[in-house]
């Protein structure tokens, strides 16, 4: 053993070192399926392995040709389709085998919330404590019975113990590795992913400390024997994995030095905010390199420490996996906004990022401050988007720097105008609103679907929608909060964002409409404003 060590040692003295390409793809995966924020806790995994996971397989296999066709229509891009060739049926039906088998406690624990949510209609306002005894034996010890002040009965999840339970196996977890030379990629959350395409698949759970150093290499290099040593990767896999490094180092990134505060966007919700003494980024979405025709920065262009990612919801293009794991060796703190606790459709997302490895996770709830070096982060009240779930794990975010201050306000709906009233009388003027005007998104059984417990009827399904702010509620909190400058952000529309959002807008869309309607009532009032896309820098 010590021979062994001491060999590996001189050879990792002896090979040169290496750096992660600037373009490897890297897809975490929970049961070979994309990792999103919605499959780490639980009870929400068992929920969407059970009913969506498992359905969209089945129908692949009954009907593949139906799947084939449906894609052939980009409109049909971010339904449950499989996006694989009728030939994959046969391992299509493996994974089907696999999932039965490997996650069938997930599947009874699917069960189990389905017959508790049914036995609990029976509750007619009177103590609940009878209904302890009927708890199915996959919930019991890990739900406390409730009800509402209105006599609606539901339960509470003891998240904290749900992930100390078998229910959550980090086991479930692998890392796969490819190259990415373009923009385009399928949908990633109705397929799964199969063998082939140039994937490596590293069984390592997310939070596991190797995955750091691998993601380091980006910057810092390492001798390849020494990495490839820390992953465990097999010998027969040396070709690939060796493919994903190379000696050239990756441009300089300079720590921001200057009196300004800078303001860079990196796509979608994803903001750098910088002074000389602390840098903020917000809802990291950041770009792989490679060559393209459209500007953009990527990873290399972020600092080499992050002292506050801020997260303003749950949704899979704000708090996003992939990107987060490639960045937690250099981030300092993560602020998430606070949970309910306990519900199925609002999990802890400080539970569910700790478990994947973030030590320093703040929870911030609204009109909260965060003391900063050269100022503050608060968090604001964000209304909508959320088809009027009960779901407070959502929150805008005020950054103030040396005097200077940005809004993040992500998807706000602004429902009640009235909100923002109560918000300027506490903050003032602003000097810039980042306002996403995503007003045409998708109905509620889209994302929140899996999670029913009972069917909701369509009028019901289809008026309650993932909207933010359409022209007349943006700019009514444009005309509350003031701002010197007014950047629609959050729209989805960056052509690497694709494979998440399956956003594909006509210069006729309503959200394109509306919110060139808004930068050009900015405009006119001699208001900085614009539609961000691919790039931008800002100084303050």
């Amino acid at each position: 053993m010590l021979d062994r060590e001491v060999q590996t040692e001189r050879t990792n003295m002896t090979s040169p070192k290496v750096y992660l390409k600037p373009n490897v793809l890297v897809e975490p995966l929970i049961n070979q399926w994309y990792a999103w924020s919605g499959l780490i806790p639980p009870a929400t995994a068992a929920m969407f392995v059970a009913n969506s996971h498992l359905k969209i397989m089945q129908s692949f296999v009954a009907a593949p040709q139906t799947h084939v066709a449906a894609l052939k229509n980009p409109a049909m891009r971010g339904g449950p389709f499989i996006s694989y060739g009728a030939g994959m049926v046969g391992e299509i039906k493996i994974l089907i085998e696999k999932t039965a088998q490997e996650q069938s406690h997930l599947l009874e624990l699917a069960t189990a919330i389905h017959q508790l949510s049914n036995t609990l209609n029976e509750a007619d306002g009177t103590s609940l404590d009878p209904f302890y005894s009927r708890v199915p034996p996959p919930l019991k010890g890990y739900v406390e019975l409730i009800y509402d002040l209105n006599g609606n009965p539901s339960f509470r999840l003891i998240e904290g113990l749900l992930y100390k339970s078998d229910y959550y196996r980090p086991s479930s977890q692998t890392v796969a590795l490819s190259l990415v030379t373009e923009d385009d990629r399928p949908f990633a959350l109705s397929s799964p992913i199969l063998g082939g395409n140039g994937h490596l698949f590293l069984p390592v759970p997310f939070a596991s400390p190797e995955l750091d150093e691998l993601f380091r290499m980006k910057s810092e290099p390492q001798p390849y024997p020494y990495i490839k040593q820390r992953l465990a990767v097999a010998d027969e896999d040396d070709r690939r994995f060796s493919s994903f490094f190379t000696e050239e180092p990756p441009p300089e990134s300079p720590k921001y030095e200057q009196d300004d505060v800078r303001v860079r966007y990196f796509g979608h919700a994803s903001i750098l905010i910088e002074s000389r003494a602390v840098s903020i980024l917000t809802d990291p979405v950041i770009s792989y390199a490679y060559d393209n025709d459209l500007y953009r920065y990527t990873y290399a262009d972020l600092p080499e420490t992050i002292d506050y990612v801020l997260i303003t919801h749950n949704h899979q293009d704000h708090c996003m996996i992939e990107t987060l794991l490639q960045l937690r060796h250099k981030v300092r703190n993560i602020v998430v906004p606070k949970t309910n606790g306990g519900a199925l459709v609002d999990p802890s997302l400080k539970l569910a990022l700790q478990n994947i490895g973030f030590d320093h996770v703040i929870e911030i709830d609204e009109m909260e401050s965060i003391e900063v070096e050269d100022g503050f982060i608060m968090g604001l009240p964000f209304l909508g988007e959320h088809a009027d779930l009960n779901i407070r794990t959502k929150i805008a975010y005020l950054v103030s720097l040396k005097n200077r201050t940005i809004m993040c306000a992500a998807d706000s709906n602004n429902i009640d105008p009235e909100l923002y009233r109560h918000i300027h009388k506490l903050i003032g003027d602003i000097d810039v609103l980042n306002l996403g005007m995503e007003c045409d998104g998708g109905p509620l059984s889209w994302l929140y679907g899996p999670l029913l417990t009972k069917p909701l009827a369509r009028k019901q399904d289809q008026s309650r929608r993932l909207n933010g702010s359409n022209y007349e509620r943006g700019i009514e909190i444009v005309n509350q909060l003031n701002p010197k400058h007014v950047y629609v952000y959050a729209m989805g529309q960056e052509p690497w964002l694709t494979y998440l959002t399956s956003i594909q807008y006509t210069p006729q869309s309503r959200p394109i409409v509306d919110s060139d309607k808004l930068v050009a009532d900015c405009a006119g009032r001699g208001i900085t404003a614009k539609r961000l896309f691919g790039h931008e820098e800002i100084l303050l």
